[in-house]
């Protein structure tokens, strides 16, 4: 049986730490009301519903749950990444990662699932392990952990795996870890010489950036991640793409990463 609205109000309230004075002084409504909606004695029009949301950060897709919720028709689509009506995003994601070329750069969902890569992610990753070998999921998360992946060649792995356990909540959609995210938590828990502490992270040390070391051929390649999503989104799947874009942390790694690139382009080349 899905949870009332009541309910659902009191979830996020509680998540967020607000109370109902809070809120009111937060969105303007008042403190009565709110009592009213968490005790199923009121419901709100679209509105206020979608006021008290807002003042909450609650994510997009629970919005259009509290909606449903409170009798309403959901108001934000929930259509696929790749639907017609998202069209318009997904061609500014694929000009932003061609436009990132030779560097790595991909677009990932909620899960960390990889969607659309620029011609240099699979052409990096080549250059470490071969990808057809691999059995494991399309996935970010995985490919950092996986023995099979690229954890073998990541010369900080424990420093850049916990920090990715601290990404996970940082940028966990609406700061909020749903079933499928635990679940992934869980699988990423599961692989040798992982601490479970790491599931309770805390923030490493002050730095500007955790870089990410590859070794190669006894040479280190230093690089960094930035993180992209798109503006004041209007739909589910829009909210909860990230594009993720590596660039070389000195020059020396820009220069090995050209050389090892044309190597890795002429071998495909030859192989075709």
């Amino acid at each position: 049986m899905a949870p009332d609205l009541g309910t659902l109000l009191r979830h996020w309230r509680d998540l967020r730490g607000s109370s109902q004075l809070d809120l009111s002084l937060d969105t303007g409504i008042s403190q009565r009301q709110i009592s009213f909606i968490e005790s199923g004695r009121s419901v709100p029009n679209r509105e206020t519903l979608m006021a008290l949301a807002g003042a909450l950060d609650v994510p997009l897709r629970d919005r259009n749950t509290l909606l449903l919720a409170a009798g309403y028709a959901p108001m934000f689509s929930e259509g696929a990444w790749d639907s017609m009506e998202m069209k318009s995003v997904t061609n500014a994601l694929t000009r932003i990662l061609r436009q990132h070329e030779p560097f790595p750069a991909l677009v990932m969902d909620r899960y960390w699932d990889v969607l659309i890569t620029n011609e240099a992610a699979p052409l990096f990753f080549s250059c470490f392990f071969d990808p057809a070998t691999r059995k494991g999921p399309r996935n970010v998360l995985h490919l950092m952990f996986d023995p099979e992946g690229m954890r073998p060649f990541v010369a900080n792995w424990h420093d850049v795996a916990r920090s990715l356990f601290e990404r996970v909540y940082r940028e966990s959609i609406g700061r909020v870890l749903d079933e499928k995210t635990k679940d992934l938590l869980a699988a990423l828990l599961a692989y040798p010489d992982v601490k479970s502490e790491w599931k309770n992270p805390v923030p490493i040390g002050f730095m500007p950036v955790i870089p990410l070391s590859f070794i190669r051929h006894d040479h280190v390649l230093n690089y960094f991640s930035m993180v992209t999503t798109v503006g004041t989104p209007q739909t589910v799947a829009a909210q909860e793409l990230r594009i993720e874009c590596l660039f070389p942390a000195d020059e020396a790694t820009e220069t090995h990463h050209a050389a090892m690139m044309d190597i890795a382009r002429a071998n495909q080349e030859t192989e075709q």
